[in-house]
């Protein structure tokens, strides 16, 4: 089938300069969401209809071959964004499904349900009957109960306004009859526009079979058209993230503080404190056990390991039982190979840090191979920037590196090396040796200190 993503909307209600589509829902842009949903549906380019901030969000889909463009330079409604993506399409597919890039939460699974009742024939609408149909198109159907048009709510008649099947603007129709239907939508109503839901009173009196599937939540099919409206569905996201993640077997203290933007895979006996975030691909294996007020972004974390309060781990690996935190922060390419110990306000970055080695007290690690079963101390850095260029240290292992160490990069230190504390060490550290660099201590007999002048 074709699928066509009508993505043209302003979104005036978001007071944004950033198209509606790319607002951001669970850390993603609503556009990716529904492109994430309608992935292998079609087997030619999915067509994204554009207009408003079409530079945009063309730009944010560079690179992808399986998104085309249709611009709806003038935006006349549903319908005429259709046509503008009528040349897109591939005519030889049976079935288009039409969906919205302002409806993000929509499931791959509704989606299947639709594709699957369009492979009967006919034309398919997914509807849902709301408490409230305030502000949606109202599904009338005839004495049989067969869907015989849709009308929007400001050309509704009192009676028709009490219906509560409402039509959600996503549908699947037969592509043989979308130009012909296309041709003989009319603006005359109420907005001026061409409606797309004007195609079923039309298919209809054609008598083409005309079905509904209603979504596993009414969630699913909820728009987005304001700032408060994008917040009501952050939540509703992260409800559905967090009752998937206790069905699972994950321990949440508190599932209504836990944000996955993204996707977190747990082992068993995984526990989750609060207020931790979760962003891009994350994997916790059995046992791990993440403290309060973390940020894991893109990162594995292996079997046993305990992630203290308030850390920051990006693009790492953390080995198994290890200890990580509080204040730590792990950032791209930190290596850690297991049981190791990285301690209160440590940054390691782009290093790899190997079986055993503690790090525990304010330090950065960062350009670095270090040995097993290291000790480094407090405050010491690895000075690996020149300015312009980086360098590696290397650290053998069973090295001891006292506290408030300078290990000036390119340098290596030898296994079993003691640097004394203090240190600058701007050449090899031999193996097995005590290596220091101290000047003199000196005390100043008669020295004043100086004070401030009147």
């Amino acid at each position: 089938m074709n699928v066509v993503i009508l993505a043209a909307g302003m979104g005036k209600r978001m007071r944004s300069r950033l198209p509606k589509v790319l607002q951001p829902l669970a850390g993603r842009p609503m556009l990716d969401h529904v492109l994430d949903a309608t992935e292998g549906l079609s087997q030619s380019p999915r067509v994204v209809v554009v207009g408003h901030g079409a530079e945009t969000v063309m730009a944010h889909c560079e690179g992808r071959t399986d998104v085309a463009f249709a611009l709806q330079a003038e935006q006349l409604g549903t319908g005429h964004a259709l046509r503008a993506a009528l040349p897109q399409i591939d005519p030889a597919a049976p079935q288009t499904l039409v969906c919205l890039g302002d409806v993000p939460l929509l499931s791959r699974a509704t989606l299947g349900r639709v594709a699957d009742e369009a492979a009967e024939g006919g034309l398919v609408l997914l509807t849902v009957e709301l408490d409230d149909p305030t502000g949606y198109g109202r599904i009338l159907r005839d004495a049989e109960g067969r869907v015989r048009s849709i009308v929007e709510e400001k050309d509704a008649t009192p009676e028709e306004k009490r219906v509560r099947e409402v039509n959600t603007g996503i549908m699947c129709l037969p592509t043989a009859r979308l130009a012909q239907w296309l041709a003989a939508l009319s603006p005359a109503n109420a907005q001026g526009e061409y409606y797309l839901t004007d195609v079923i009173d039309l298919a209809a009196r054609e008598g083409v079979r005309i079905s509904a599937v209603h979504p596993q939540h009414v969630w699913e099919v909820e728009g987005v058209n304001s700032k408060a409206q994008l917040a009501e569905l952050e939540r509703v996201w992260q409800r559905a993230q967090a009752s998937a993640l206790l069905d699972a077997g994950v321990t949440l203290l508190d599932p209504a503080r836990i944000d996955v933007r993204g996707r977190l895979e747990c082992g068993r006996d995984v526990e989750i404190d609060v207020n931790c975030v979760f962003e891009g691909e994350v994997k916790l294996a059995d046992g791990v056990r993440v403290g309060a007020n973390c940020v894991l972004r893109n990162c594995v974390v292996d079997e046993g390991v305990e992630i203290l309060p308030f850390c920051h781990i990006d693009g790492a690996h953390v080995g198994a039982g290890g200890r990580v935190g509080p204040y730590s922060r792990l950032r791209p390419g930190a290596e850690l190979m297991g049981g190791n110990h990285i301690g209160n306000f440590v940054e390691v970055k782009k290093s790899n840090v190997g079986l055993g080695t503690k790090i525990n007290h304010l330090t950065y690690i960062g350009d670095a191979d270090v040995g097993a079963r290291v000790n480094i101390g407090a405050g010491t850095i690895t000075c690996n920037y020149d300015g312009v260029n980086k360098f590696r240290t290397v650290i053998g292992d069973d090295a001891f590196i006292g506290s408030g160490t300078e290990l000036v990069a390119p340098v290596t230190v030898g296994a079993g090396a003691t640097i004394g504390a203090g240190s600058t060490i701007t050449r090899a550290a031999p193996d097995g040796k005590l290596t220091l660099s101290r000047t003199r201590q000196v005390t100043v007999e008669g020295w004043q200190r100086p004070v401030k002048k009147r």
